[in-house]
């Protein structure tokens, strides 16, 4: 098969695959969120939960809490964030030493098995201490080996055409609504907190299973075999070649400065992740802004937000889950899925850098509508609609845009610098999570 006449992506089954593959990397994350009552309500002192054991799961708001349970979000964003931007990190530059399918299949095995173990524990007593240890020790794992899965697979990814990063980044967005639409169905069933959980690992345990599956079964497509065998045999086709290339230049040797810089990428020889990121800064440095300025604000300040129409409606119990939680993720995977249409700002286009810079107004926008409780800033957004409208371009921008980037940064390299690529992206992807993370708690502080 030549390069002129590529083989077809039947079924568009290889694009299909990366979508997988791009939920599995996100879903068991979030559902291990969503099911944050359930383990605030297992960190419960004994004596305290024997006396409320009748209680519904809509009464703990009321409920005296411990130390553990007061401080388990500040703890489990801490487990999640520093082990993801660590190993990302160290994805980027180790990543040439291990295997892919070792990174790729040993991460997915690894969560795997700790979402097995989480299920099962769901039944089994434990103390409140020995539980929340654990609980975070399973969080460092999970995160650690989900930050090693990501940037192989936008490594992975970059070998094929442009296209192929956007259903990884649709199959992330999907995730988010799955899990804020497990949250609303378990507000609406009225379920036990014990159930709801069980549901929510081994749902979580299927699709990373479904993900082991596909993974699989990459290799033996048509599609998939012809672009990886072009990316691994382009560097020692040129290397073959590199003594009839430095005779030409030499030949040409009309403009010393141009002929250096071909030389240098056309031979193929070894490049350093610096001089690789020296080519993509503008995309990584835009993917991490997009995610600072959205986690800054999601979910710490916008789910805060109280309606100002529901009364004592069931919408005021459904305000947050709906217009929150599942708008964003909805209109997220509808702007991540919008890139396998549309590339618009191009990948050098000065316009698109400009695009992640004007987020920024999101920060005051959500901060002055009805957030509660506020100290400092007025609320000039009262109605529930200037809230829903700022959500729907936040969130469709925040996914449009970090595809976008996502998509571009490798195809600024090389063929064979793509797979380096792809990991630096994902590590100033995972360096906006954090950083977003820290200022979350300056932008809320201010309200």
């Amino acid at each position: 098969m030549t390069a002129i006449n590529p083989p077809q992506d039947k079924y568009r089954a290889v694009w299909l695959i990366f979508f997988i593959l791009g939920l599995g990397t996100l879903l068991p994350w979030n559902f291990f969120m969503t099911a944050t009552l359930y383990f605030t309500s297992r960190l419960k002192d004994q004596d305290i939960k024997s006396n409320q054991q009748n209680q519904t799961a809509n009464s703990t708001a009321g409920e005296p809490q411990n130390y553990l349970q007061l401080k388990f979000n500040n703890f489990m964003t801490m487990c999640a964030m520093v082990p993801l931007l660590i190993f990302t990190c160290l994805n980027s530059f180790l990543h040439q030493r291990i295997p892919q399918k070792l990174r790729i299949m040993g991460s997915l095995g690894v969560i795997f098995l700790v979402f097995m173990l989480t299920a099962a524990l769901v039944k089994i007593p434990q103390s409140p201490v020995s539980f929340f240890t654990l609980t975070m020790v399973k969080i460092v794992v999970i995160n650690s080996f989900g930050a090693v899965l990501q940037g192989s697979l936008f490594g992975l990814a970059g070998l094929l055409p442009t296209s192929y990063t956007t259903p990884i980044m649709s199959g992330q967005g999907l995730a988010g609504t799955f899990a804020a639409f497990s949250m609303i169905c378990a507000i609406a069933s009225g379920s036990e907190l014990e159930d709801s959980a069980f549901g929510y690992f081994i749902t979580a345990c299927v699709v990373i299973l479904l993900a082991i599956l596909s993974y699989i079964a990459l290799p033996k497509m048509d599609f998939f075999r012809h672009y990886a065998s072009q990316s691994h045999s382009g560097p020692e086709r040129r290397a073959s070649n590199e003594e009839t290339k430095l005779d030409l230049l030499k030949k040409e040797n009309t403009n010393g400065l141009e002929n250096r810089a071909v030389t240098d990428e056309d031979v193929g020889s070894k490049v350093s992740v610096f001089e690789i990121f020296k080519k993509i800064w503008v995309m990584a440095l835009s993917v991490c802004l997009v995610f600072t300025v959205t986690i800054g604000i999601f979910p710490a300040v916008t789910a805060d937000v109280k309606s100002t129409i529901a009364g004592d409606s069931s919408w005021k119990m459904y305000f947050i889950p709906v217009s929150c939680f599942l708008l964003f993720n909805l209109c997220d995977w509808a702007g991540r899925s919008l890139t396998a249409v549309c590339m618009w700002p191009g990948k050098d286009s000065k316009l698109l850098p400009i695009m992640v810079v004007s987020r920024v107004v999101f920060v005051p926008l959500f901060m002055l509508c009805n957030v509660q409780p506020r100290i400092y800033l007025p609320t000039l957004f009262h109605h529930d609609v200037w809230y829903i409208i700022f959500m729907i371009f936040f969130a469709s921008s925040n996914g449009y845009l970090v595809s976008l980037c996502m998509c571009f940064g490798p195809k600024k390299v090389s063929p064979h610098e793509a797979e380096t690529a792809g990991a630096i992206m994902a590590f100033f992807l995972s360096l906006g999570l954090a950083l977003g993370a820290a200022f979350s708690f300056l932008f809320r502080a201010i309200v």
